[in-house]
C-alpha cells in the first residue's frame, strides 16, 4: 500500500492543503479490487476506523470518495468540470437547527446542500451559516461544495419574502437571487451558486419564461445551472425547447402517486439532465420494507434506508435529496451507498442485478 493510503493522516492532510492523491488512490483501489470483496473490504475498514477516530466523517469524503460507481458523482449539463453528488442534504423544515444541521452535514461526508429562497419553509441564511462554519474550520472548501437554492414565487411565500411583493416579476427574481448571493458569501470570494431552481413553474407559461430568461442572465458566472421543480414534463420540454440555457437539473417527488417519475426520468436521461427525488424516503415505506431492499441490506452489510437508496441510485442519472437530522445517518447513508457500491461491482453483482431488476420491476420502470 502507498504511504498515504497507509496513514490516514497524510490522506486528510492532502484535502486539506488541496494535494490531488486521486490517482494514487484509484490504483490502490484496483489493486485491492482484484484480490476480492471481501480482502478490500478488510483493509479499508482498518483504515476508516483510524480516520473516524481523528476525523469525525471524513472517511467517506476521503478515503471511500469517488470509489464505486453508484457512489460517484455525476456531470452537470453545461459544463465539463460541474458535478453534483449522488445525495446531496436537503434542508427544508430545519427551522433554528438548520446552520447546526448543515455543519453536521458537511462533517458527515456531504459535499451538496439544497435550500430556497423561501422562509416559510426554508432557513437559506441559515444554511449559509452552516457552510461557512464547516469552511472555517477546514472541512471543506467553498469550491469543493454543490450550493442550490430556489427563486420561489410569491404563491409559495408567506408575509416574509426576499423580494418586494410589489415589485415586477423580473425585479423580483433579481432581488431574490441577491439575497441568495449575500447568504452564501465567503470572506474573499465573489459569491456564486451552483444551481438555481425555479421552485415550480409559474401561473403562466409566459411567466414562467420571465423568471427563466431573468435568471440566464445570471449565467456562467453568479449561478452556474439552472433547473425547475415540481414540473410536468409538458412544461420541461416547452422549457427546453425554447431555453437558451438548457435545464441542468428537475426536481420532483419521488412516489407512487406520480408512478415515480418514469416519463420524467426517462425523459431527463435522454437530455441529459440530472433527476433530483425528494421525499424518496418519507412517502415510501413500502419501498423500504420491500423484498429487494433487504436482500441487499442483508447481503451487503448496510441498514435498509442504505440500501434503499442505492436502490434508487440504480435507476441512473439520479441524485437524492437525504434530510436527515441525525449525524450517525448522515454518515450511515454515505458510507452505505459506498459500500453497497464497492459489493455491487465485487462478489454482490449478480444479486445486484437481480434485486436491482425486481426493484425497477414494483415501480414500473421499463
Amino acid at each position: 500500500m502507498s504511504e498515504g493510503l497507509e496513514r490516514p493522516e497524510m490522506l486528510v492532510q492532502a484535502v486539506i492543503h488541496n494535494v490531488d492523491i486521486s490517482d494514487e488512490v484509484n490504483r490502490n483501489y484496483r489493486t485491492i479490487r482484484k484480490r476480492g470483496f471481501k480482502r478490500r473490504n478488510k483493509v479499508l475498514t482498518k483504515q476508516e476506523g483510524s480516520l473516524r477516530r481523528q476525523f469525525p466523517g471524513l472517511a467517506m469524503a476521503i478515503i471511500g470518495t469517488q470509489a464505486s460507481r453508484l457512489a460517484r458523482d455525476m456531470p452537470l449539463a453545461g459544463s465539463a468540470s460541474s458535478t453534483i453528488p449522488k445525495l446531496v442534504y436537503g434542508t427544508a423544515w430545519k427551522k433554528e437547527r438548520t446552520a447546526e444541521l448543515v455543519y453536521a452535514a458537511l462533517k458527515a461526508g456531504f459535499r451538496g446542500v439544497d435550500t430556497a429562497a423561501q422562509p416559510k419553509h426554508y432557513d437559506e441564511r441559515g444554511v449559509g451559516e452552516g457552510v461557512r462554519r464547516a469552511v472555517s474550520e477546514g472541512i471543506i472548501k467553498r469550491e469543493d461544495l454543490f450550493i442550490q437554492t430556489k427563486f420561489t414565487s410569491p404563491a409559495g411565500q408567506n408575509h416574509i419574502t426576499p423580494y418586494d411583493l410589489d415589485a415586477p416579476l423580473a425585479d423580483k427574481v433579481r432581488q431574490s437571487v441577491q439575497s441568495s448571493l449575500e447568504n452564501f458569501t465567503f470572506d474573499g470570494q465573489e459569491p456564486y451558486l451552483d444551481s438555481l431552481v425555479l421552485h415550480s413553474p409559474m401561473s403562466t407559461i409566459a411567466n414562467t419564461w420571465t423568471v427563466w430568461k431573468t435568471l440566464e442572465s445570471y449565467t456562467p458566472h453568479r449561478i452556474r445551472h439552472l433547473g425547475i421543480s415540481n414540473t410536468t414534463l409538458s412544461i420541461l420540454d416547452a422549457l427546453y425547447a425554447r431555453a437558451s440555457l438548457k435545464p441542468a437539473v428537475v426536481q420532483n417527488r419521488f412516489y407512487d402517486q406520480t408512478d415515480y417519475e418514469e416519463a420524467m426520468r426517462a425523459y431527463c436521461r435522454d437530455k441529459g439532465i440530472v433527476f433530483q427525488s425528494f421525499w424518496t424516503l418519507s412517502s415510501n415505506k413500502m419501498l423500504v420494507r420491500s423484498e429487494p431492499v433487504a436482500a441487499v441490506a442483508q447481503k451487503a452489510g448496510v441498514d435498509a434506508v442504505a440500501a434503499y437508496y442505492s436502490l434508487v441510485l440504480g435507476l441512473e442519472s439520479l441524485t437524492i435529496l437525504d434530510g436527515t437530522t441525525d449525524p450517525a445517518h448522515m454518515a450511515s447513508d454515505l458510507e452505505g451507498i459506498e459500500k453497497v457500491g464497492l459489493w455491487a461491482e465485487g462478489d454482490g453483482a449478480a444479486d445486484w442485478d437481480q434485486a436491482l431488476s425486481t426493484f425497477k420491476a414494483m415501480i414500473g420502470d421499463i
